[in-house]
């Protein structure tokens, strides 16, 4: 018979798993429930919602929606925070404050606080915990409070097809090229050229694209193959499960050269342990 403190145990232990695996539908259930898209907008209503784009749950604060526009295929990740305005309720006119174009990605924690205009071209896509503002404190009066001073605000613009990677801070100001990719943690103000790298607080140029020399400096790494043009996704399905048995056949050809060197291994021990014998009794 078991005893009484194991059968409590295992009560507990199913409880536990119980209430998790509760919890965990319920959670999932939310997620979906609480996603914001064009078709579901919740109690969001913003200027423009394009098809494709959804806002994961939870999203963090959002406000003066009226004057924001979001392009098609967005994806915004848990916790972003978009506003246009500097506090909720304001009447900001009749032109959009905040615009993210097709296809944008703004990763988990981000903040796009827009008090004048801001605009991200499409397809620029945002590491987690990236900062993007048109406003600053300032601190002009040295005898007042820096929180109490009116702040100043310039437009941002971001061009199409950037990388920003964790952290990075956009600052009023700046005004970022095309296809332009910020390093982690970097702080951005002024002007960015098109097809370059900037890295570090503030941040500078450290890598730029010349059309006739390339990379500049070079490229440490090879340039991956771009996928040719009109294959379609089953074709890149079955390249990549073509790609994994020619990975697992070298695995097995290696793994039977390692068996077949052990048993020769194994058998010039076998030959040298019987000269050795012989040898003794000899």
């Amino acid at each position: 018979m078991p005893k009484n403190g194991n059968t409590f145990s295992s009560f507990a232990a199913w409880r536990r798993r119980a209430v998790a695996h509760a919890l965990q539908g319920g959670w999932r259930w939310a997620q979906q429930a609480g996603a914001v898209t064009a078709e579901h907008p919740g109690r969001l209503r913003f200027r423009r919602l394009g098809a494709g784009t959804r806002l994961a749950f939870p999203q963090g604060t959002v406000f003066g929606e009226r004057w924001i526009e979001i392009g098609e295929c967005c994806i915004i990740a848990e916790q972003v925070t978009l506003t246009a305005g500097m506090l909720p309720g304001l009447d900001l006119g009749t032109e959009t404050v905040l615009t993210l174009g097709n296809g944008v990605v703004l990763g988990r924690g981000s903040h796009v606080i827009a008090d004048t205009t801001i605009t991200i071209g499409s397809d620029t896509y945002c590491g987690p915990y990236v900062y993007i503002t048109s406003t600053n404190h300032s601190y002009d009066d040295p005898h007042e409070p820096i929180g109490r001073q009116w702040p100043r605000s310039e437009p941002v613009s971001i061009g199409p097809g950037c990388w920003l990677g964790t952290g990075a801070v956009i600052l009023p100001g700046a005004r970022i090229g095309r296809n332009v990719v910020v390093a982690a943690g970097a702080v951005v103000r002024g002007e960015v050229p098109d097809h370059s790298v900037v890295a570090g607080a503030p941040a500078r140029v450290v890598r730029r694209w010349d059309p006739e020399q390339g990379w500049q400096p070079p490229l440490r790494t090879p340039a991956p193959k771009p996928i040719p043009e009109n294959v379609t996704p089953e074709q890149l399905a079955a390249l990549a499960v073509w790609e994994l048995e020619q990975a697992a056949e070298k695995t097995a050809e290696v793994a039977e050269a390692v068996e077949a060197v052990e048993a020769v291994k194994a058998a010039e021990a076998v030959e040298s342990a019987e000269a050795a014998v012989g040898t003794s009794t000899s």
